[in-house]
């Protein structure tokens, strides 16, 4: 099969990113690889949870889920959030398919912390067979992260682990986080390349923190198999490069230690 690209859309990008950045996805496709897009949808929550003044904590950069959050996220996130995704993608030309990770048990979960998080879960299994047939149909795949459980509850999903959990399944060769930050900032300037080691010990001292730290902990994760690098990149003012080129323009590029060897 094509090389696999995974490209995670945050949030809060998501209203703000501009025809060019589908259009880049659309490349991406017309040049024999196969992007498959996770979202997240934390500012649209966030605003819906107002309206039905429902209140909402984060433990960690994760947000507690209790019942009435969860349907509440689940309803944001694949509904709104994702057909406004695809609508975007297909008014390029591109044909794409929205569903949620418990849409044929395409992310099963367990639960990180029920007591401490609530509905929170991280992935377990991915049902790669389901998404292999869609884009073996050239769809590009469109998922919301909620999860599933062996029992059948519905799990609301951190949008990097999904996206990492996905991309390692696939074996893909570009994980991509879309995000309204930069990248990596120490002490406001842009670090370039960091190691997997290094996010410890920036996490440690606090360069690294609050949504940041899920980010990076699922990018870490992520780096196994054919997966060398993850990019952390903003998707408001840069966008993948041209499609014969593995680089992306700018943002910071997440390694393996013995990467970063070799290249000296």
């Amino acid at each position: 099969m094509s090389e696999v690209v995974v490209v995670k859309c945050g949030g809060s990008t998501i209203s703000e990113l501009t025809d060019t950045f589908f259009e880049s996805i659309m490349s991406l496709k017309l040049a024999g690889k196969q992007p498959i897009i996770v979202h997240g949808g934390g500012p649209a929550i966030n605003e819906m949870l107002t309206q039905l003044k429902i209140k909402t904590t984060f433990v960690e950069g994760l947000r507690k889920t209790t019942d009435a959050v969860l349907e509440t996220a689940e309803m944001v996130l694949c509904g709104k959030m994702n057909k406004q995704l695809v609508r975007s993608l297909q008014e390029q030309g591109a044909d794409s398919i929205g569903l949620s990770g418990s849409d044929g048990r395409l992310l099963v979960v367990k639960a990180i912390d029920e007591e401490k998080l609530g509905y929170v879960g991280e992935p377990v299994y991915v049902n790669s067979v389901l998404i292999n047939e869609l884009l073996q149909k050239s769809y590009i795949p469109v998922i919301a992260p909620i999860g599933i459980d062996d029992k059948g509850q519905h799990f609301n999903v951190n949008a990097d682990s999904a996206a990492a959990a996905i991309a390692s399944a696939m074996d893909a060769e570009e994980l991509v986080f879309v995000t309204d930050v930069d990248g990596i900032l120490k002490d406001n300037q842009l670090l370039d390349v960091v190691t997997s080691e290094e996010i410890e010990h920036y996490i440690q001292d606090g360069t690294i923190y609050g949504g940041m730290i899920p980010k990076v902990k699922a990018a870490i994760k992520s780096l196994t198999g054919p997966l060398n690098a993850v990019w952390i990149m903003n998707g408001k003012g840069s966008y993948l490069s041209q499609p014969n080129s593995k680089q992306l323009l700018y943002g910071t590029k997440i390694v393996k230690k013995q990467t970063v060897t070799n290249m000296l």
